[in-house]
């Protein structure tokens, strides 16, 4: 087995490893995948080198940040996989799903007051870093917590990049040095760890395993202390639903993704993103399958292209495909790990802060509360059917989040009002939510990631702008209409 590339792993605390624990614990909370997952692979890497037994934590809270049926279903899917996967392997693994909240609170330091090392996912937003953090301080044992976010290692970059084009190019440059070592597919494939045996008893009796039936029930849900007003969707989570859904994708529209991907009349885009944000698919993963096809090698990124999107050397539609799921999914990540303030007003470029204040206070033709843009109770029906599928299913339309954001922006109060609600709506129902890469989009609609547009207007001063006439000029949106448009009466203020 490869070894896990230094620069993705990062001693929490300082610890000393206990040589004569009774097994090493992987502690999943970010990478919720048996396959293609680094922090997995260190985790058998000690393992073999200890002799001991290794034990696969994965843990669902019922207090984090939005929990709703709709989380919930989704990564409980997930752990039912797992579940599978880990009795196929012969690892032990531990689902905990709490039944109230902080009801789970000493179930990592009770296993950890066992285990030799405890390995852990590195993941540079939502609650998880402070998770990480206070946990790290609180376990009688090194933890280590392990990058597998992206094919860029996190460290690989010292600077939040300021837009896509100049990231690109350090990409085209800097990324090969990082290609020489892959996660590898499958961590647990001939691996001789020493059984576990059972679960340890003093844990499960306080903290009881999530029986097969919740991880696969959603009426089970009801019983639990979360949000039951955002439903779950017909998506299903987990490893295995998201690696059919990538064969599908590679199959049947990876050829067409360059030309239907912004049309919202056809289903032209990947629909990856929640696998990847809950950690179900790998990006190695989808790398892989789609250097194959291409027949592509690190060879062939271009550094000459000075970040033009031609520099990753293939054909049209995988270099569509590339640039969003590499350059604009990573360019959150790079933002999230070097700035605290990712998710905040003041982090928008100096540029975009002066002109969006310039212009707060600027006369809105329409107002709308918070509660009316929830019900999708605008004026304009293609708004409105872009909230409605964000309600219904968990997602907007690739080209539709844009000027759903856009909107949001014209329709309220000020800047900092419409951004509060994008972060509410999109963190509550979309199945991509609270993810770095969401929250890119939500400030690109801000001017992150931008530059200044000219001719300066009313709300948006230099921000670039968008209309829903244009959007139905320039695209198909009329099936997009009859499947979303049914809409409340307009809900001005």
């Amino acid at each position: 087995m490869s070894r896990v590339p230094p620069i993705r792993i990062r001693g929490a605390n300082d610890t000393p490893v206990r040589h004569d624990g009774a097994f090493v614990l992987y502690w999943m909370n970010a990478s919720r995948r048996l396959h293609w997952n680094f922090a997995l692979q260190r985790a058998v890497e000690w393992a073999t080198e200890l002799g001991r037994p290794l034990l696969v934590l994965e843990a669902l809270n019922a207090d984090y940040p939005w929990a709703s049926d709709r989380i919930h279903a989704f990564v409980l899917h997930g752990m039912a996989d797992n579940l599978r996967l880990a009795e196929d392997a012969g690892v032990a693994y531990y689902p905990y799903v709490e039944p109230a909240a902080r009801a789970g609170r000493g179930l990592l330091e009770a296993l950890a007051s066992q285990a030799c090392v405890v390995v852990t996912d590195e993941f540079p937003a939502f609650f998880l870093p402070g998770l990480v953090w206070a946990a790290a301080r609180r376990v009688s044992v090194r933890l280590e917590a392990v990058d597998s976010n992206g094919i860029l290692p996190l460290r690989a970059t010292e600077r939040a990049y300021p837009t896509a084009y100049a990231f690109r190019g350090f990409l085209h440059k800097e990324l090969p040095t990082h290609l020489d070592t892959w996660p590898v597919p499958d961590p647990l494939q001939g691996e001789r760890l020493p059984p576990l045996g059972e679960l340890p008893s003093e844990a499960t009796r306080r903290w009881p395993p999530a029986v097969p039936g919740l991880l696969t029930a959603e009426d089970a849900l009801a019983a639990l202390p979360i949000d039951h007003g955002v439903e779950p969707v017909a998506m299903p989570g987990g490893a295995l639903a998201g690696g059919a859904l990538l064969d599908r994708f590679m199959e049947e529209r990876l050829g067409g993704y360059g030309e239907h991907r912004n049309t919202p009349d056809r289903d032209g885009t990947s629909e990856l993103s929640p696998y990847l944000h809950f950690g179900h698919v790998s990006p190695h993963e989808i790398l892989s399958r789609l250097a194959g096809l291409e027949g592509w090698t690190p060879l062939d990124l271009q550094p000459e292209a000075r970040g033009g999107r031609a520099g990753w050397g293939m054909r049209a539609s995988a270099t569509e495909f590339v640039d969003q799921f590499i350059t604009w999914r990573e360019l959150g990540l790079n933002m999230c790990a070097h700035r605290d303030n990712y998710d905040q007003f003041a982090s928008l470029p100096d540029w975009a802060l002066t002109t969006l204040r310039e212009h707060a206070r600027d006369p809105r033709e329409y107002l709308y509360s918070p509660e009316g843009f929830e019900r999708a109770a605008t004026h304009d029906p293609l708004w409105n059917a872009a909230q409605t599928q964000l309600v219904r299913e968990g997602r907007i339309h690739n080209y539709l989040r844009m000027l759903w954001g856009k909107k949001i922006l014209e329709w309220s109060a000020s800047p900092e009002e419409a951004l509060a609600v994008m972060i509410e709506l999109n963190n509550k129902y979309a199945l991509d939510g609270r993810d770095p890469n969401s929250y890119s989009g939500i400030f690109w609609v801000l001017g992150r990631y931008d530059r200044p547009w000219g001719p300066e207007r009313p709300v948006f001063g230099k921000v670039r702008y968008m209309s829903s006439v244009n959007t139905a000029r320039k695209h198909r949106v009329a099936e997009y209409l009859s499947r979303y448009g049914e809409q409340a009466e307009p809900a001005v203020i």
